[in-house]
């Protein structure tokens, strides 16, 4: 954990490192204007874990970290506010790495690269990662109905889909194309409309979202999400979403398991992201991401068989999987000293 403030810019940024075993921990920088420090800091924890089991399930080679951001996201001062989070990176001489998150832009991560080079996702190169997550996303629903009903298909299913931002409108886009029917919600007017207009989507007020019958909830807006008060609401088989930590609590993963949905564990699911950045890094063709991103598919099949083997939760056996490739990298490091 790194905790830094820079008093000419007013930059307060904490820097979150979960591991490093499998490689650099990555993550991006979420900007965001906290209720208070210890809002800020139990998400860059919370978010730091997330990424190195992303990482791990994704089978990629880097460990997990996130930056967190305090203030005003929309603010236009922006250049002096990360060339500071650039220098709080560079201090930590490679441990870490960023790229953008919610908040921040790949203009942002310009200014970063300006004090350091340990970032991604830059202009010109992987960029937005917005459509290779989305990708993902959708090949992880295919794979939570092929597991409900023995068909991937998606045609004539219908998507309760929260959230019309980045990701959650290239996903929109998809899923309109394989025919599947779309209920609409974001706190942007602008972004809800864009879908319906370009999808055929129907739109409802953001808190109806939840009691929509539908045959997937797909949330991709902001975590926590699935919880006390929305739980109940639910009438879907099926929880697949490109948003962080969408369980409020762990519990609301049994909760889930008990009234028989199927919930595709985020940081699997939503896992392309993290491909897409580690393409710039590593020097693959987006086409190469892209097909990394479609094997999440399998991934989320694997999950649930390790569930139904177990007769655990999905949550618990996706944390499972991916602390069976991080010993199974770490016993072989050990036995290599």
């Amino acid at each position: 954990m790194s905790i830094a403030y820079e008093p000419t810019s007013g930059y307060r940024g904490i820097i979150a490192i979960h591991s490093t075993v499998l490689g650099p921990a990555l993550g991006g920088t979420r900007f965001w204007n906290y209720r208070t420090d210890a809002d800020a800091l139990i998400d860059a924890l919370r978010l730091a874990r997330g990424m190195t089991y992303k990482a791990a399930v994704a089978g990629l080679n880097l460990g997990g970290g996130k930056s967190v951001l305090i203030g005003d996201h929309k603010t236009t001062r922006r250049e002096p506010l990360f060339r500071a989070h650039g220098r709080h990176i560079e201090s930590l001489n490679g441990r870490y790495i960023t790229a953008e998150d919610v908040g921040t832009t790949t203009a942002d991560m310009e200014y970063v690269k300006a004090e350091t080079d340990h970032v991604t996702g830059l202009i010109g190169k992987s960029g937005d990662p917005s459509p290779v997550t989305a990708y993902g996303v959708y090949r992880g629903i295919k794979a939570c109905a092929r597991h409900r009903t023995g068909s991937d298909a998606l045609a004539g299913k219908t998507v309760a889909l929260q959230g019309c931002g980045s990701v959650g409108y290239h996903l929109a886009k998809l899923l309109a194309a394989e025919g599947a029917r779309l209920v609409v919600t974001d706190i942007d007017p602008e972004r809800v409309r864009r879908v319906v207009d370009e999808c055929r989507a129907q739109a409802v007020p953001p808190d109806d979202i939840y009691g929509v019958r539908a045959d997937v909830f797909a949330p991709c807006a902001l975590g926590a999400v699935i919880n006390d008060a929305t739980l109940p609401r639910l009438q879907v088989e099926i929880v697949a979403g490109g948003a962080n930590n969408q369980l409020a609590e762990e519990r609301h993963g049994d909760l889930l398991e008990a009234r028989g949905i199927t919930y595709a564990p985020d940081y699997v699911i939503n896992g392309g992201g993290l491909i897409n950045v580690n393409a710039e890094l590593a020097g693959w063709s987006l086409e190469r991401a892209r097909a990394k991103a479609a094997e999440i598919y399998d991934t989320i099949l694997r999950v649930f068989e390790i569930a139904r083997e177990e007769g655990i939760p999905a949550y618990r056996a996706a944390d499972r999987l991916a602390e069976q490739r991080i010993a199974a990298v770490s016993s072989v490091r050990r036995n290599l000293v």
